[in-house]
């Protein structure tokens, strides 16, 4: 799947604008451990589910071009490429994620 200049455009104004921004599904359980692991840490990321917006694959597309990672969870912290869940979970698990939160 291809994606558009705006799709792009429109993913990268994302990432930049939110202090954690997350690419998701709702029916990956991957996302969901992500999401938790947020809500545990009292931090509201944006979120957009994939699978419930039109441009979702259009979105993912683009997010894969700009990390060279094509699944979800994406997830951005301060404009910065986190990785998936397990990238997330091994910062938790080595004591930086709240560094890297700024918490």
């Amino acid at each position: 799947m291809s994606f558009s200049k705006e799709v792009l455009t429109k993913v990268q104004n994302l990432i930049n604008s939110n202090h954690i921004f997350i690419a998701s599904k709702t029916y990956c359980p991957y996302c969901q451990a992500t999401l938790q692991t947020f809500d545990d840490l009292k931090q509201k990321p944006y979120v957009l589910q994939l699978n419930k917006i039109s441009d979702g694959s259009e979105i993912q597309s683009a997010l894969k071009e700009i990390t060279n990672q094509s699944t979800v969870p994406n997830i951005f912290i301060d404009g910065k490429h986190i990785g998936g869940n397990s990238d997330l979970q091994l910062l938790k698990s080595s004591g930086k994620l709240e560094r890297v939160l700024k918490l």
